[in-house]
């Protein structure tokens, strides 16, 4: 399929901009006309060899309902395509994101386009062209490292966004990770809170089992979220110490531990987990590897052990990635690690299996929930969606409403394309026995 090639339209008044705050959406990247040209060809080549429709329109943008499955290819509507080649010429897949962030281009389905590509992204290059992609990959900044200092600065700017944003979207346990359903959602619609909220739980519950906690227990947690699993734990009986970076979290978990009547078996703290002291009988951390970063990797899984006691469990859930893309990803500069998650790395089951090892440490269970967590990033999506004028009313312009609908669907479609999974984890010392 060839795209048309028209003049470049306007582009003032598609979404409206501030410059100040977002710099590399409000302007063009510089590109030579060979580089655009030569983005153009590859595009309108990959475009045309997967089961995508294309159009160029520059009328008002299609909307997106959410909901998809009727069969058909889903539709990539250019509004701009100069611009669109020019960004991807520029900056590779982060220039792609950054047009959707500019309004250049729209999907009726977008976790459909989105998922296309992701199941096709070793194809989307010719393979004689692969020696190439470097030439579209940028180092990711130095200062996106986490260290102590590195981490506290990239957790503020994901986390600390506003507690308010992300009570419209989650469940009202505020769970910021993949939900357990049982069973999987047979509707494309938004599901009640109580539903939503159970299959969170379940996640939990489930991770608290496979931690060994109930009355008496010693449990660290690396990474507070909002409380809920701290919260739940303390109803089992445990005493929870849990650590986090981010200072909206740390103020709103104190205040529901204290409303669910469990401050006094609660302790909530501003601390780096590399800075924890003590012995525990569980230690729980959930989906807070991919913020380690790969350099760090020893140190958390060095720290997980240490602040095991003798008989003690590890359970852990983490988004993975095949080891191959993991070794791409570490290597740039993503959309993902410029506007959302700063310093990530989703690791792959490799890895973990490597410096949990290493660390001396033995995986005694794992179990992957991908396709949970598909249906998850679908519900936060809705939610947000449908809480657009109330995201607005927080002060959240329609680039950053853009981009974080990109984020939500771009990572759903890693989910549906199996490019990505979700495990849960039991770790024990090694040669220690422990039954299921």
């Amino acid at each position: 399929m060839t795209l048309s090639s028209l003049p470049s339209a306007a582009r003032a008044g598609r979404v409206p901009v501030d410059p100040d705050r977002w710099p590399d959406v409000a302007r063009l990247p510089r590109a030579s006309a060979a580089r655009t040209a030569v983005a153009r060809l590859l595009v309108e080549r990959a475009f045309a060899r997967l089961p995508l429709r294309i159009r160029t329109d520059r009328a008002i943008p299609l909307p997106d309902p959410g909901t998809g499955g009727d069969g058909r290819p889903p539709t990539l509507t250019l509004h701009d395509p100069d611009a669109f080649h020019r960004r991807i010429g520029a900056d590779g897949l982060i220039g792609f994101g950054e047009s959707y962030m500019a309004g250049e281009w729209d999907a009726d389905d977008l976790v459909g386009v989105l998922t296309v590509l992701a199941g096709h992204a070793d194809r989307l290059v010719p393979a004689p062209l692969h020696r190439l992609r470097g030439a579209w990959a940028r180092r990711r900044p130095a200062a996106d490292l986490n260290t102590p200092d590195g981490a506290r600065e990239n957790i503020h700017r994901h986390y600390d966004l506003s507690n308010d944003l992300f009570a419209l979207f989650l469940d009202p346990g505020l769970s910021y990770s993949s939900a357990v359903f049982d069973p999987l959602p047979d509707t494309s619609g938004v599901l009640p809170d109580a539903v939503f909220t159970a299959a969170q739980h379940r996640k939990t519950d489930r991770l608290l089992d496979l931690a060994g906690t109930g009355p008496g227990t010693e449990l660290l947690e690396i990474g507070t979220g909002w409380g809920e699993l701290a919260i739940r734990a303390a109803a089992r009986g445990a005493r929870v110490r849990t650590v986090t970076l981010s200072e909206e979290q740390l103020v709103l978990a104190r205040r529901r531990a204290a409303a669910a009547g469990v401050a006094d078996r609660v302790t909530v703290e501003l601390l780096d987990y590399r800075h924890v002291q003590g012995r525990y009988d569980a230690v729980v951390s959930v989906e807070m590897i991919e913020a380690v970063g790969a350099e760090f990797w020893p140190d958390y899984f060095a720290a997980l052990r240490r602040l095991l006691a003798p008989g003690g469990r590890v359970a852990l859930q983490a988004i993975t990635m095949p080891h191959a893309r993991m070794l791409a990803t570490a290597r740039t500069h993503t959309w993902i690690s410029k506007y959302v998650f700063p310093g990530g790395l989703i690791p792959s089951p490799e890895a973990i299996a490597r410096e949990s090892a290493a660390a001396g440490l033995h995986i005694t269970h794992d179990t992957g929930y991908g396709a949970h967590y598909a249906e998850t990033l679908h519900q936060w999506r809705a939610r947000f969606r449908r809480q657009e004028a109330a995201v607005a009313a927080l002060g959240f312009d329609a680039v950053f409403r853009r981009m974080w609908d990109f984020y939500l669907a771009y990572s759903e479609a890693g989910f549906r394309s199996r490019y990505l999974d979700v495990r849960q984890l039991r770790l024990t010392a090694a040669g220690t026995e422990t039954t299921p």
